[in-house]
């Protein structure tokens, strides 16, 4: 397993049951193995499971990756997503999306996790995979797919950065 991550988890800042949580941060390349688990990095694990009950939901986003979720982060979102209205076509979709496909998945004694088949088919992963840290959640990618979806991000078109960035700065 390639660690290509410099930066672990954090704990957050703040009073609510949200900063109990890691913050999540990095790029880790990591294999499938034949049977679809994938060992988490060592480094993430306290803060993917701060209870060490090793509970996590890992389902679909509609970029074509996966998002792993600790299970507290996770069930605030569900709730959200299942309180909008089925009568409106492009929120039940998103919500089938993202609700239906949410997996739950266990860290086991290894540090392993199993992406369900049909969640693997959806984000067309094979054996190189990575796992890029996005706050209170981590983004799985085909190793390929990730390094496209990089070089799209930094080809920013003919008119520049979007107008949100204006006046941003590192």
């Amino acid at each position: 397993m390639a660690d290509t991550g410099n930066a672990g988890s954090m704990p957050g800042a703040g009073g609510n049951a949200a900063s109990a949580s890691a913050v999540f941060r990095g790029v880790t390349q990591l294999v499938l193995d034949a049977k679809g688990r994938l060992v988490v990095p060592a480094r993430h694990r306290d803060g993917l499971t701060p209870n060490g009950d090793g509970r996590l939901v890992l389902t679909a986003d509609p970029s074509r990756c996966l998002l792993l979720y600790p299970l507290a982060a996770w069930e605030p979102i569900q709730a959200r997503l299942m309180a909008l209205s089925s009568f409106n076509d492009q929120l039940r979709g998103l919500q089938r999306l993202l609700v239906g496909h949410a997996d739950d998945v266990e860290i086991d004694a290894a540090g392993r996790i199993l992406v369900p088949p049909a969640l693997r088919r959806y984000a067309t992963l094979d054996k190189h995979v990575v796992l890029v840290g996005q706050g209170q959640k981590f983004e799985l990618w085909d190793e390929s797919r990730w390094q496209a979806q990089t070089a799209q991000a930094i080809a920013f078109p003919g008119n520049g950065l979007p107008p949100e960035l204006d006046g941003f700065s590192l």
